[in-house]
């Protein structure tokens, strides 16, 4: 590439978002079949056969060219503003931005030409005027876009003696850190707090020399998935607050793992130093979380650390506790369930544990002839024996395949915030048509709301609602039920009502292959104890328990364990 051979690794890292965009181009920028005509161009005078929607950007992921970018993004819009993408094309009078422009026929770009390279080198010396000399003290250092880029395509010192302009910070709330002075104004922070979390609280106010970005008014910002935006942050304006000055990345080592905070299951990064968790990131995962995850998910983890409870305690008669080796807690714990009958004992599985766990707690109560798993009196009573019955059949891309969706006693944005900004992709893009039975909030997207209560949906299952017109019609409609719902003295009525509805229209398809109907669990647990066959059907309810094993379990009701 004519770059010294020292950032050869620079480069190498920069290559890698190639095969991402390449595996994103086809499927997010086909605008209508119409537009799916092809058309031969040539990068750095290799011939491309490329769809004629795409653009020049696109095209040079296609070939495997990587290009230098800040504001463009691959699940945003087109901004178009930091201009470090600009490219060389023949006959064009001067560089133009690749992420902005077309393709159009035999159309020639050239990507590490001379006027490229100096066209680049002048947007990262313009870049540099304003930005302060923080690497040492930046918590992006060692991951910064704007560090790498610079090393590769800036110039070795600049020409601007005058002074820097300085911002004032932006209080966004205790999860992110501003430093504004940093900013480079690519504004993706903007567009995703407008496009994906739906709140319009950030934004661009003045020009020149004066362009700030921030909320206009002082306000924090309201949004269950705001972390994200210090992960597209390409420089150290917007960091980790709980992170700030902890760790560096090349101390970290990173685990892959799922988020457990709900239900969804979003692929993650935790990074570690030692034994010491330090930070939680996403990872790619085009079918469930794309690449979010929800505030909670990210920051949770801080209860490893503080009140963590890391030595088993008995209670004494006085009240208070006294510490435990964990070979004299299993003593402990055999001895309290000698003499007491299996029908006498109970299980209640938390919302965290995962299903090695419960297995091993099943294999327990069954060897102490005990049925009574999930012991609780408000668990949903789900049927272990068909997964139908409880999965989320339509899968969570089929949100953005659906034509209609009704969600039944559920606010996604509070129990699965990353599932919940997917419905509202599936709003924007594709005109979905939203309605709700239960108590309104705001989801950031329009929907209808047809009741509060069973009552309607009663009448959608008897046909003589209003709405079902609109049911009638849909060619792929989609339920949702919260599982909280379930757990109402009437959820086993709720659910029928469900399963009618789901008979007497499409949401059914076997023509089209087509399972509307899905249970939005809050617990990550659920569905692994339901595949090993614990369901709420087999307890026995004829007498309380004597002994009561808590697997996890902290949001137990009291009533359900006995004073003795």
């Amino acid at each position: 590439s004519g770059f010294p051979k020292k950032y050869s690794n620079m480069q190498k890292n920069l290559h890698k978002t190639s095969g991402l965009l390449r595996s994103l181009a086809r499927r997010n920028f086909h605008t209508s079949r119409a537009a799916s005509k092809e058309v031969q161009i040539f990068v750095n005078d290799k011939p491309l056969t490329v769809d004629s929607s795409y653009t020049i950007f696109q095209a040079c992921a296609e070939a495997g060219v990587s290009i230098p970018r800040f504001c463009f993004h691959e699940r945003l819009s087109v901004a178009g503003n930091c201009r470090m993408c600009l490219v060389e094309v023949e006959k064009a009078p001067k560089p133009i931005a690749s992420c902005a422009t077309m393709v159009l026929p035999n159309m020639k770009v050239y990507t590490d030409s001379l006027v490229t390279r100096n066209a680049r080198g002048g947007v990262m010396e313009f870049l540099l005027a304003n930005h302060p000399l923080d690497c040492p003290i930046c918590d992006q250092g060692g991951e910064c876009d704007l560090q790498n880029q610079s090393q590769l395509y800036g110039y070795q010192m600049g020409r601007f003696n005058e002074y820097k302009r300085g911002v004032e910070n932006k209080e966004l709330g205790p999860l992110i850190r501003t430093i504004m002075t940093r900013c480079i104004h690519c504004t993706r922070c903007v567009r995703f707090a407008q496009e994906v979390a739906g709140i319009d609280d950030m934004g661009l106010s003045g020009r020149g020399h004066h362009t700030e970005i921030g909320t206009y008014v002082e306000k924090l910002l309201t949004s269950e998935i705001s972390g994200n935006i210090v992960d597209l942050c390409p420089v150290g304006a917007l960091t980790n607050a709980p992170y700030a000055f902890t760790a560096r990345p090349w101390e970290l080592t990173s685990v892959y793992t799922v988020d457990c905070m709900d239900s969804l299951g979003a692929s993650t990064q935790v990074d570690v130093r030692g034994t010491e968790v330090m930070r939680v990131l996403p990872r790619v995962n085009e079918e469930v979380n794309e690449e979010w995850i929800s505030d909670k998910g990210r920051h949770a983890f801080d209860g490893l650390k503080r009140q963590r409870l890391t030595t088993p305690l008995k209670r004494q008669p006085d009240g208070t506790f006294k510490e435990l080796d964990w070979l004299e807690a299993v003593a402990e714990v055999a001895t309290a369930m000698k003499g007491v009958k299996g029908e006498e004992m109970a299980g209640i599985i938390g919302r965290f544990a995962d299903v090695e766990s419960i297995v091993a707690l099943r294999d327990l109560m069954h060897r102490m002839g005990s049925e009574n798993l999930e012991l609780r009196s408000d668990a949903p009573k789900l049927e272990a024996d068909f997964r139908a019955q409880y999965l989320m059949n339509s899968r969570i891309t089929g949100v953005e395949e659906a034509d209609l969706l009704l969600m039944v006693g559920t606010n996604p944005r509070y129990e699965n915030p990353v599932f919940n900004s997917r419905i509202r992709k599936a709003v924007v893009h594709n005109d979905l048509e939203v309605a709700l039975i239960g108590s309104p909030h705001d989801l950031t997207y329009d929907f209808e709301h047809l009741g509060t209560t069973t009552q309607t949906l009663q009448q959608i299952a008897d046909g003589v609602h209003p709405y079902c017109a609109k049911l009638a019609n849909a060619q792929l409609p989609m339920i949702i039920v919260g599982g909280e719902t379930l757990e109402r003295k009437d959820g086993e009525a709720i659910l029928n009502a469900l399963y009618q509805i789901t008979s007497n229209t499409k949401v059914y398809n076997e023509d089209e292959d087509w399972n509307g109907f899905n249970i939005l669990h809050k617990e990550i647990s659920r569905v692994g104890a339901l595949d090993i066959g614990v369901s709420a059907y087999n307890r026995d309810y004829s007498q309380k328990p004597k002994f009561v094993f808590l697997l996890g379990a902290d949001d137990i009701r009291v009533d359900d364990i006995p004073d003795d």
